[in-house]
Parts: structure tokens; C-alpha cells; sequence
């Protein structure tokens, strides 16, 4: 084999893909032409190394196949105007097309809620199976309201915003196994009712609303969407449907929940600044009600309007553009 000729025929092709690699942005044709160079030098490379594995040819082509692979892999990166075309179609759309999930879940959860805070408070020995004496005398005392300003309002804010995120983080990635998302949803569902049912007891019922109203609203809307969203990913390998394979239906839904995940963090975070500054803040009850009402309707309409216009609008592939390449 002759060495130098074989180089010299291909070294044009070589070439090429080097260009190719170096470039920030590739058309369609180019992208394919990459591909193509890529997979030919590949072969050369093959060929070199069982036919004449010259160390400096082998090593340079080498290098430059390197450029080409990662040229191929690499992703868009991030780009700024794809923050409102999320927040504005892809986030929207991904709610509105999980509605049938966590608006019956909001409505079960509610109803037990309530349920569950009249048991309570109509029996008051069942809330001594949870708490000691000490504790039901110090919410009844004051603890659950001081609760709400005992930090500084950016620090609670910041820890409030944190430990949501957690617990919604937790619902949508233990949703494959379905029975944890039930779990977290029933401790939590528990020592709301165990608050209010203590307070309703002891004729504090109003304070109880209008101390977790304000932002209790947004944030455990927030909280049963992820859990919703979650839920839908371990449906999805239990009835994947006739037309795709459980691997195809995870997939599916757990892009969609992650999106959801994401989408849901600087909501949780209006909800965190409602917690720190307007519930405890000095404004009449009803006003305070009628600020996280506000809020809450607005994700509402912001969920169910909006995702709905999204949805009606949205083309193939368009939340495609959230995804990681593949290798």
C-alpha cells in the first residue's frame, strides 16, 4: 500500500471535516456532509491502522476525527430567547396537557383535607395520637402563627422555596414506583389537618385560613401538580397504550415531567415570597386572602388558558428543544 498516495487522496476529505468541526453553527446539508466526512474517515482510520500504521498519519487522523465526534455530539447550548418560548408555549402546554391529573388529585386532596381537619377538630383526642400535649397547647398559644415570622422575610422565603422544591422534586422522581407520591402526599396532607383540626378546635379556625391561605393556594397547587406529574410517568409503564412500548411511554412522560419540574420553580418561589412577606404581614385577613387568590387564579388561567392556546398552536418536536442530545 502506498502511504503517501492514499493520504493525499483523502487528505482533502480530512480536511473538510476539520472545517466542518471548527464551525459554531452548520446547516442541515453541512451537519449531514459532517456526519458523512465522519463516518468515512472513521473507515480510513481502519484501514491505516491493519495496513500501514504510520504513528504521526494515524495520530493526526485521529485528532481529527475526535473533532468531527464532538462536532456531531455537542449540543445547541443554551440561548436566551428559548426562556420565553418555554415559558410561553412548552411549559403552558405541558400543563394543560396534564389537567386531567392533578385537577381530579387537587380536588381529592382538598376534599380529605377538609374531612380530615373536621375529624380532628371534632375530636380532639385523635390529635394526641400525633402530637403531645405541649405541642397542641403551643399551636393553640401562638406557634403556628409566629411560625410565619420567626426568620427574616428573605431567609424564610429561601427555605420555604427550597424545602417545596424538594418535596415537589421528590414526588415527580419517585413517581415511577407510584406508591411514594401517595406517601409524601399523606404526610403532608396529615400535619396540615392536624394544625388546622387543632386550631378549628379551639374556635381558631379563621386563623388557621387565613394563615395558610395567602400562599398555601399557589404552593399546594404547585405540590399536587408535580405529584400529578409524577403519578402520569408510573401510569405510564402500567398502561403504556396500544400504540407505544413502556419504553416509549416513560420516555414520553418523564421528558414531561421534568419539564413540568422545571417550569415549577420560580412559581414555588412567588409562593415562597407570599409565605416570607404577605402571610405574616400586617394587611386584614381578607387581604391577605385575596393576594394569594390573585396569584393563584393567575396560574390557573396561566395553566388552563394559556396551556390550552399553547397546546392548540404547538407544532411536532416542539419540546424537543429541552432535551439533552444524544452520544
Amino acid at each position: 500500500m502506498d502511504l503517501d498516495a492514499y493520504v493525499l487522496e483523502r487528505a482533502g476529505e480530512w480536511d473538510r471535516m476539520a472545517n466542518l468541526a471548527r464551525r459554531r453553527r452548520l446547516t442541515a446539508a453541512e451537519a449531514d456532509e459532517l456526519v458523512t466526512l465522519y463516518q468515512r474517515a472513521a473507515t480510513h482510520l481502519s484501514v491505516l491502522r491493519r495496513r500501514a500504521p504510520d504513528p504521526v498519519v494515524l495520530a493526526a487522523l485521529s485528532e481529527q476525527l475526535l473533532a468531527g465526534r464532538a462536532a456531531i455530539n455537542r449540543g445547541q447550548g443554551f440561548a436566551w430567547r428559548s426562556v420565553p418560548r418555554f415559558f410561553l408555549r412548552t411549559f403552558p402546554s405541558e400543563l394543560y396537557q396534564a389537567r386531567r391529573w392533578w385537577l381530579p388529585l387537587g380536588v381529592l386532596l382538598v376534599a380529605a383535607g377538609v374531612a380530615l381537619t373536621w375529624y380532628i377538630a371534632s375530636y380532639p383526642q385523635v390529635a394526641a395520637h400525633f402530637l403531645t400535649a405541649d405541642q397542641i397547647a403551643g399551636i393553640v398559644g401562638g406557634d403556628f402563627v409566629g411560625y410565619y415570622s420567626q426568620y427574616q422575610p428573605q431567609n424564610f422565603a429561601g427555605q420555604v422555596w427550597t424545602n417545596n422544591a424538594v418535596l415537589t422534586a421528590q414526588c415527580i422522581a419517585s413517581g415511577v414506583l407510584v406508591l411514594p407520591v401517595f406517601y409524601l402526599l399523606g404526610v403532608n396532607l396529615l400535619n396540615i389537618a392536624l394544625s388546622g383540626g387543632v386550631l378549628t378546635g379551639a374556635g381558631l379556625g379563621g386563623t388557621f385560613l387565613s394563615f395558610l391561605a395567602p400562599h398555601g393556594l399557589l404552593e399546594l397547587t404547585c405540590v399536587i401538580v408535580g405529584a400529578a406529574a409524577g403519578l402520569r410517568i408510573g401510569w405510564a409503564w402500567i398502561a403504556p397504550g396500544a400504540t407505544r412500548t413502556r419504553r416509549q411511554a416513560l420516555t414520553e412522560r418523564a421528558r414531561s415531567g421534568m419539564l413540568i419540574a422545571i417550569g415549577l420553580v420560580p412559581v414555588l418561589a412567588v409562593a415562597g415570597a407570599l409565605e416570607a412577606y404577605i402571610t405574616p404581614s400586617p394587611l386584614p385577613p381578607a387581604a391577605r386572602i385575596g393576594v394569594g387568590a390573585v396569584a393563584w387564579l393567575g396560574f390557573l388561567a396561566y395553566a388552563l388558558l394559556l396551556g390550552r392556546a399553547a397546546q392548540a398552536r404547538a407544532v411536532p418536536g416542539d419540546g424537543a428543544a429541552y432535551e439533552l442530545p444524544s452520544a
